[in-house]
């Protein structure tokens, strides 16, 4: 089976870097990964945070697609209930009218940050995510300028006017985000890397009640998941105990610096109860040497009834990310 491979960033910042290094490294892996045969490379949206650099998708993409010339570049996702679809709709056709053809605008409805950064970004008040399915609703009718009669914004255009349009996707990693897609007539990528579980079934259940729409004719959907290769089995082990310690630390809310080491990994001493999260939160993740990754990949492929995965890859060392994506693209691509 054909697998197209693509890329998620969240621009990781790693112990002792800094989050200009981050952004560096975000747009160095795009034109790396372009070159490999990638077909997509988005970039997430996450507040307050001192692990992660990328904080406004928009402005990177516009970045990332100067940068390159033919991948397609995208949010992974903008997280709208924060912000006015009409906004998000003007800022996605400025990145299309100078990119044509080349633009993916992936919403969310998560909040991206702790609450205190989610009132910021909401001017004091709370965000009320009850109204995402009418955002959304609004976001296509300005992407297509087709407003419902009964908009009160009947009419208004998202400007500029330009000859095509991004393709929208929707993120999530529950069943209610995969029933809203199927709903919507929208592609549909399950976050994986977010929730090891139900996945399979949840985009199953988008397949079977998928509505057509403008946007999609017919269903279309694929998984992010993490990924870490390395040429043997404990080199990708040694690699990935970054992640999985850095998710140890995240859900126990500790102070985080960014990725930590694989030496400060292995010095750590894991809890009974630690050790239970890392086998649970390995669900997520495919990690070893390049053939146990591509036999993994192309099952996932299977499972999801897709022919594109998203990779996700944090690792504390830059060139054990570019290494990895090389790797896989070696078996893949």
């Amino acid at each position: 089976m054909s697998l197209k491979l693509s890329v998620l960033d969240q621009s990781p910042i790693a112990e002792g870097m800094s989050p200009e290094t981050a952004l560096k490294n975000t747009v160095e892996l795009a034109k790396y990964v372009e070159e490999l045969g990638f077909s997509r490379f988005w970039v997430s949206e996450h507040h307050d945070t001192n692990t992660l650099a990328g904080s406004s998708p928009e402005v990177l993409i516009a970045h990332l697609a100067a940068k390159t010339e033919k991948i397609r570049v995208g949010s992974g996702g903008v997280m709208l209930p924060h912000y006015s679809a009409y906004k998000v709709a003007e800022n996605f056709r400025v990145l299309e009218g100078l990119n044509p053809g080349r633009i993916d605008l992936g919403i969310g409805r998560a909040p991206g940050g702790m609450p205190r950064a989610s009132l910021a970004l909401n001017n004091g008040s709370y965000r009320d995510v009850n109204q995402y399915p009418e955002q959304i609703d609004d976001l296509l009718g300005y992407l297509t300028d087709e407003l419902p009669e009964n908009n009160p914004y009947e009419g208004l255009q998202a400007s500029p006017i330009v000859s095509t349009k991004p393709d929208v996707w929707m993120l999530g990693s529950s069943p209610s985000s995969a029933m809203l897609a199927a709903q919507k007539g929208l592609p549909y990528t399950f976050a994986q890397f977010i929730n090891g579980e139900g996945g399979p079934q949840y985009t199953n259940d988008y397949r079977k009640n998928f509505t057509p729409s403008p946007f999609l004719d017919k269903p279309k959907n694929m998984a992010a998941v993490f990924v870490i290769c390395a040429e043997t089995d404990e080199e990708a082990e040694r690699v990935a105990s970054s992640i999985d310690l850095s998710i140890i630390m995240v859900e126990q809310g500790m102070s985080s610096k960014g990725t930590p080491s694989p030496e400060k990994a292995a010095a750590y001493q894991y809890s009974p109860f630690e050790r239970a999260r890392i086998v649970e939160n390995r669900k997520r993740m495919v990690i070893g040497n390049p053939q146990k990754v591509k036999k993994q990949l192309l099952e996932l492929s299977e499972q999801y009834q897709t022919d594109e995965i998203m990779l996700v890859t944090i690792t504390y060392d830059f060139e054990d990310k570019l290494k990895s994506f090389k790797l896989v693209a070696d078996e893949l691509l």
